[in-house]
């Protein structure tokens, strides 16, 4: 008798058919993004998205909860058997943007564009509902679908943790899972990493004071500008010879505000910039250096310093077995996957549920296929498109990971 001695893993059919069940959804999908997109809200307060999200929902077998601080939506799809809670994220926030992409579902409201995938990601994680709920006969356990408004600066996530969306089902949700697209990656390739994805944001803004003067006399004056120019390249210098390269932190000065008119010396400059890193140690080593480096160059340019650090989103974290489970589903119902080499230095307020619960979050390709991916408008730019013919490889990668998790 010749051959293997171990025969290959039989085909799970289960998942087999969820991406050709996630195309047969993918009308209501379409609609619901470009409703949507159509009608962007900023900030934590979307009553028409969650409106739409709602209508979008209804005839499902959910138990719907509504934000109390802010217009978040939970709802909690209940398996035939008992077990234990998932939790599948959605964010539905727009970006101050005047959008420029002659869709014929571009924005209707001035200023305020979809430039993130946030209406992608609703209408994706609404048509998992539904075809989990179609499903629930084969869950043992509950599914939390978390609608969050505020990603974008606002920490929707904090509000919706603090209202209780991670026990929702009753207990705490044991796995989490998120889906960002991204319009510079081939149209439904699912890519993750273990460990660091994305990176934390801090804000930090520097006021210096010296004394204002005229121009054509510095020398009775203490002028602001030079020490705040200073600053620039001494904080690049903090962040090559202070952190380690193994653990890297970007410093990006971004503003630089002072004066009025060429003859006067002001009395103020102000620098402001963001802060990125990897981990909370060198996170938290950057938010002390950079303000002993910045009062140090004031003084000696005989300026005083004032330095603030707002905390931003904290670094997400994949925990490496749900990261590899999701690049093995993909595998699974997709046909591929990619691991990624680098984390993203953007950031994301996923962050703050997977410092609680064990999950992974994925980036989800959605680059026009007319398109260069290198030459791509990337997210957050007002000519940003993502390929709704990425939509049901999405779908059919949050009911896998919850089917997965809940395997009656």
């Amino acid at each position: 008798m010749t051959g293997p001695t171990e025969l290959p893993p039989l085909p799970d059919t289960r998942l087999a058919v969820l991406r050709s069940e996630a195309e047969a959804l993918q009308p209501a999908t379409v609609a619901l993004r470009r409703e949507i997109h159509a009608h962007p809200e900023q900030g934590l307060h979307l009553p028409r998205t969650q409106a739409a999200v709602r209508r979008a929902l209804e005839d499902l077998p959910l138990e719907i909860v509504e934000g109390k601080s802010t217009t978040a939506l939970t709802a909690v799809l209940r398996g035939a058997q008992d077990g234990p809670a998932v939790l599948l994220r959605g964010d539905m926030d727009a970006l101050p943007l005047q959008e420029d992409t002659g869709l014929e579902f571009a924005s209707e409201v001035d200023g305020t564009m979809h430039a993130c995938g946030h209406d992608g990601h609703t209408a994706m994680l609404a048509s998992a509902a539904r075809l989990l709920a179609a499903r629930r006969h084969e869950l043992a356990g509950s599914v939390v679908f978390m609608f969050q408004p505020g990603e974008e600066g606002y920490h929707g996530a904090r509000h919706m943790i603090h209202e209780g969306v991670l026990d929702a089902a009753g207990s705490r949700v044991e796995r989490a899972f998120g889906i960002h697209l991204l319009p510079h990656v081939e149209s439904g390739l699912i890519t993750t990493r273990p460990g660091p994805l994305m990176a934390s944001n801090d804000t930090f803004t520097i006021q210096v004071t010296g004394k204002g003067g005229h121009g054509s006399s510095p020398h009775n004056a203490i002028d602001p500008v030079p020490a705040a120019a200073a600053m620039v390249g001494a904080l690049q210098t903090m962040v090559t010879r202070r952190i380690s390269v193994f653990d890297p932190a970007v410093v990006s000065v971004t503003r630089i505000a002072a004066g009025t008119t060429t003859n006067i010396i002001p009395e103020t400059a102000e620098v402001a910039g963001t802060i990125r890193t990897l981990s909370e140690a060198t996170r938290a080593r950057v938010k002390a250096e950079l303000p002993k480096v910045c009062e140090a160059v004031g003084a000696a340019h005989g300026c005083r310093v004032l330095v603030d650090v707002e905390p931003g989103y904290p670094v997400t974290v994949n925990d490496p077995e749900q990261a590899l489970r999701v690049l093995d589903l993909a595998q699974r119902v997709l046909g591929r996957s990619e691991l990624l080499a680098d984390p993203n230095m953007g950031a994301e307020d996923f962050s703050y549920v997977l410092q609680r619960v064990p999950g992974a979050f994925a980036f989800l390709g959605a680059c026009p296929p007319e398109v260069d991916p290198a030459e791509a408008p990337t997210n957050h730019s007002n000519r940003v498109r993502h390929h709704e013919g990425a939509f049901p490889a999405g779908v059919a990668m949050y009911a896998a990971f919850a089917l997965d998790a809940l395997a009656g």
